[in-house]
């Protein structure tokens, strides 16, 4: 597990100035009203449009394959609508990194969390299905705040970078396990406790199967969720936090228990956890992280879907 990270007098090197100059210039940022950050954020995700040519490519790929009888004008304003929440994403970082609880509190309204205390009472572990939102950050802080969990991460190549998302995850979470520590999150689950769990993205083919996600039959998709749930049999909670429009705040959805997950194989959980994950994604389908290659593993002989 990792714990509160101790500051390493390395991180002050030269090389690591420019990412300290970066670090410091979100900090003062996000001093601002968050009116103000609304604004900026979702320009800043016009601009970055126009530089992130690689990345809107994938995105608009993904967006044709998963809705594929969506109209082109439709799917090309979702496209849009999706690179202003990726200048949100890295404000909202800011704010889950540096704001103080106060702050953080009075934008933001949470509805759901029953469906937490009820899992606590039953003395069951809580495996907290956390899609890749650009929220994702400001949620895991939001969450926290009301129920601390341990993280599941893979740690940042950048040492300065990952010793700053430990600590600002630490704000209001326990600890954070790599994502590898499949034996960590088993012993947390069977002690009873929150494990922020994200099985939506593409991890390659070590520990995946093939299930249908939207309109793709074959995305490879973790088999851990299968793994975690027979061995510990937790309560599968998803959450999504969700960004407001015209700057009104956030909203953290807590949905019920899916007691009804089929264990059958890791492949008829895998087909279930992609339904589950589809769902959450209709809430808020412009603030997901379609940047990622989510269907670059494809099954022996068939194509990759991106080139």
């Amino acid at each position: 597990m990792t714990k509160l990270p101790v500051f390493n007098r390395s991180l002050l090197h030269p090389r690591y100035w420019p990412t300290w100059l970066g670090i410091g210039l979100l900090y003062l940022l996000v001093l601002l009203p968050y009116p103000a950050l609304y604004q900026i954020g979702t320009r800043l995700g016009w601009v970055a449009m126009r530089f992130m040519g690689r990345r809107v490519r994938i995105a608009r790929r993904n967006l044709q394959l998963c809705f594929p009888d969506m109209p082109t004008p439709e799917r090309e304003a979702l496209l849009k609508q999706n690179f202003k929440s990726v200048g949100m994403g890295f404000i909202e970082t800011g704010i889950a990194w540096f704001w103080p609880s106060w702050r953080v509190k009075r934008w933001v309204t949470v509805n759901g969390l029953e469906h937490i205390r009820r899992a606590h009472g039953e003395h069951k572990g809580i495996l907290l299905i956390g899609m890749h939102f650009l929220t994702l950050e400001l949620g895991a802080r939001i969450f926290g705040m009301h129920n601390p969990g341990i993280g599941v991460y893979r740690p940042n190549n950048n040492p300065l970078l990952d010793w700053l998302q430990t600590w600002g995850r630490l704000r209001s979470n326990k600890t954070m396990l790599d994502r590898s520590d499949i034996k960590g999150m088993i012993r947390a689950l069977k002690n009873g406790e929150i494990i922020w769990y994200a099985p939506d993205h593409d991890y390659g083919p070590k520990s995946s199967v093939f299930a249908p996600l939207f309109a793709v039959p074959k995305a490879a998709t973790t088999a851990g969720t299968y793994t975690l749930v027979r061995m510990t049999k937790p309560a599968v909670i998803p959450l999504v936090p969700r960004r407001l429009p015209e700057g009104r705040g956030y909203e953290l959805l807590v949905f019920p228990n899916e007691s009804d997950m089929p264990m059958d194989s890791d492949v008829t959980a895998a087909c279930y956890m992609n339904q589950v994950v589809e769902q959450a994604i209709l809430v808020a389908p412009d603030q997901y992280m379609w940047l990622h290659r989510r269907f670059k593993t494809r099954p022996p002989g068939e194509p990759s879907m991106y080139y």
